[in-house]
C-alpha cells in the first residue's frame, strides 16, 4: 500500500473501528494516536418503548428518518414490544422523509419509500427538498440519533409543524483528560489531522475547548496547519456549523474510505518538517 501518509500524525476520535482505523494509517507510513471525542453509545430503551408507543397510538402525518442504525433498532425494540407490524402498517400510512443513504437503504429493507429526502446527506439538505411541503398543522415524528437537531426541529416547527421526537440512542463525552489531550494537541500543532466520524464528537470537542476559552485557538489552528477531516457529509455538516470546514471528506461514507482519501490530501500535500 503507497505510503501516502508517512510520517503524517492522525488523530482517530472516534471510539468505534479505533483499531482497524489505525492499523490502515499505519499500513499507509502513518502515525495513529488514538483520542475519543465521544463516550459510548447506550441504547435508550425507555426513550425507544415511550416513542413507539406514542407512533402507534397517535400517527404522525410525517414520519421523519436521520440514520439507518435508528430505524433498526425502532424496528428491532417494536419486534421485542410485538408492535413491528403496526409500526410498518402506520408508516405505510405516512409521509416519510429521509436523510442519508444508509437511512433510505434500511427504509428500502422494509419496502418503504421516502416522499422527501435530503439531495446531499445534510440536515441543510433535507430542509431545502422538504421546502416546497405544507407542514402547518401536521405532526411530525422526528427520529433522531443521540442528540437532538435543534436547527430541523426549529424549521419544522417555524413551518406550523407540531413535533414529537425519538432518540434511540444516546451519546456520552468521553473523560475531560481525553478532551484536555486532544484539544492542546491541536492548538499545539502535534497532529497534521483529525478525523472526526460522527457530529457529537466536533460538538464535546468545541464544547469542552469553549469552556477552557480555547475555542478561538482551535478553530485557528485547524484553519492554519491541522487538517479537519470528515467520514461524510453529515459529519462534515456538524463541523461546519461549529466553525470547523472540513479538508477531506470522501464519497463514500465509510472509515477506510476516510483514511485512504486522507492519504490522498497528504501525497498531495506533503508535511513539511515538524519542530518537537
Amino acid at each position: 500500500m503507497a505510503q501516502h501518509l508517512a510520517g503524517v500524525r492522525v488523530a482517530l476520535t472516534g471510539p468505534r473501528k479505533s483499531k482497524e482505523m489505525s492499523l490502515l494509517v499505519e499500513k499507509m507510513g502513518g502515525i495513529p494516536l488514538v483520542r475519543p471525542a465521544q463516550g459510548t453509545v447506550f441504547l435508550d430503551d425507555r426513550n425507544i418503548r415511550d416513542g413507539l408507543v406514542s407512533w402507534i397510538s397517535d400517527p404522525p402525518d410525517w414520519a421523519v428518518f436521520t440514520t439507518g442504525m435508528g430505524l433498526d433498532a425502532l424496528f428491532d425494540m417494536a419486534e421485542d414490544m410485538d408492535v413491528a407490524g403496526q409500526l410498518r402498517n402506520v408508516l405505510a400510512e405516512s409521509c416519510i422523509a429521509a436523510r442519508g443513504y444508509k437511512t433510505v437503504n434500511a427504509l428500502k429493507k422494509l419496502k418503504l419509500t421516502p416522499l422527501v429526502r435530503d439531495d446531499d446527506g445534510s440536515t441543510d439538505g433535507l430542509i431545502r427538498e422538504f421546502s416546497s411541503h405544507d407542514l402547518a398543522g401536521k405532526k411530525v415524528m422526528l427520529q433522531l440519533h443521540g442528540e437532538t437537531a435543534p436547527k430541523l426541529v426549529r424549521w419544522l416547527e417555524e413551518q406550523g409543524a407540531v413535533v414529537r421526537q425519538v432518540l434511540p440512542y444516546r451519546h456520552v463525552p468521553p473523560e475531560e483528560a481525553e478532551l484536555e489531550q486532544l484539544l492542546n494537541e491541536v492548538i499545539q500543532h502535534k497532529l497534521d489531522a483529525v478525523a472526526f466520524t460522527s457530529g457529537p464528537q466536533v460538538r464535546f470537542l468545541t464544547e469542552y475547548a469553549t469552556s477552557q476559552g480555547k475555542l478561538e485557538q482551535m478553530l485557528t489552528a485547524f484553519k492554519e496547519g491541522v487538517v479537519p477531516a470528515s467520514v461524510g457529509k453529515v459529519t462534515a455538516n456538524a463541523m461546519r456549523e461549529e466553525g470547523i470546514e472540513a479538508l477531506v471528506v470522501p464519497d463514500e461514507e465509510k472509515m477506510g474510505a476516510l483514511i485512504v482519501e486522507l492519504g490522498r490530501y497528504f501525497a498531495a500535500n506533503p508535511v513539511g518538517v515538524r519542530e518537537d
